[in-house]
């Protein structure tokens, strides 16, 4: 299996630049976040909130925004076909990965359960799950685009997928130092259990959808159905719940996905995908070891 990689072969010092593995990770940055933040700006100054119909249709464009940004970044930078993006099986992987992203967390929430360090506290209107599904696919979006789709991506080509899977995982956790509730604790779980398992994801389908559902729905059954704190986050969903006992299992202040119970089921998980991508032959051995 090969890495997919640029195209481009322009002669030239500017075609050069553009394709050394920083400029291009920067490129595609701001071909993702600049034109979804304008809009982001123009909703703030319409007075556009989140959790509203017209905050759902934003959110919607936003989504649109972040893929036609990809692609664009694809198309005229690395001069190729957006493979990754492939709309022909968009919802045969799509639709696993959510409900692996769902019996995920749902397994690491009924095993919480039997330790019995959280209790249900009521239930909410059934309109309050909506809104943190957009939410969900948003935040999914942007993170693996850039990080599985570009980064995980890029590092491939030249170190290969096991150095690439432990680098982006890395990186992905130390992107979470920064948030609400954020310790050494959760962003070695973050890097651990998703960080390794969304690599895991990408490395067995090589299209972004899979990692994307599953992305987006272990996110919406912890903030959206649980209402649980997600990576720090206050989240308001469709059941409340209650933590009570050690950081070590609730996951604290950053969230149940800080729990060793997300780890070790996330890494099991991440284990099993592994091995079937193993087996289809879309593991990339680094450069020093290609014929």
């Amino acid at each position: 299996m090969s890495a997919v990689v640029a195209v481009n072969r322009r002669p030239g010092k500017l075609w050069a630049f553009l394709q050394f593995p920083l400029t291009r990770f920067l490129l595609a940055v701001l071909f993702v976040t600049v034109p979804v933040t304008l809009l982001q700006l123009i909703g703030k100054a319409a007075g556009i909130v989140s959790r509203s119909p017209a905050g759902a249709v934003l959110s919607v464009v936003l989504l649109l925004t972040i893929f036609g940004g990809y692609a664009c970044y694809v198309h005229c930078i690395e001069r190729r076909k957006v493979s990754e993006l492939d709309r022909r099986g968009a919802v045969r992987e799509f639709v696993p990965g959510l409900l692996l992203g769902a019996a995920l967390f749902g397994a690491t929430m009924l095993i919480l359960s039997l330790c019995g360090v959280w209790t249900y506290t009521g239930l909410n209107e059934i309109s309050a799950w909506v809104y943190p599904l957009f939410t969900a696919l948003l935040v999914a979006a942007v993170e693996e685009t850039l990080v599985r789709g570009v980064l995980f991506r890029m590092l491939e080509e030249g170190l290969g997928t096991w150095i690439a899977l432990g680098i982006s995982a890395l990186l992905f956790g130390a992107m979470h130092a920064f948030n609400p509730g954020a310790s050494a604790t959760g962003v070695i779980a973050i890097a651990l259990e998703a960080g390794i398992l969304l690599g895991a994801a990408y490395a067995l389908t090589r299209h972004l959808w899979f990692v994307f559902g599953l992305h987006a729905a272990w996110n919406f059954t912890e903030g959206g159905l649980f209402a649980a704190q997600v990576s720090g986050h206050e989240a308001e969903g469709l059941v409340n719940v209650q933590f009570e006992g050690s950081d070590l299992l609730t996951g604290g202040a950053f969230g149940p996905e800080a729990s060793i119970v997300a780890v070790v089921v996330c890494l099991i998980a991440s284990v099993g995908l592994m091995i079937l991508a193993q087996r289809k032959g879309h593991i990339v051995a680094p450069f020093w070891k290609r014929h």
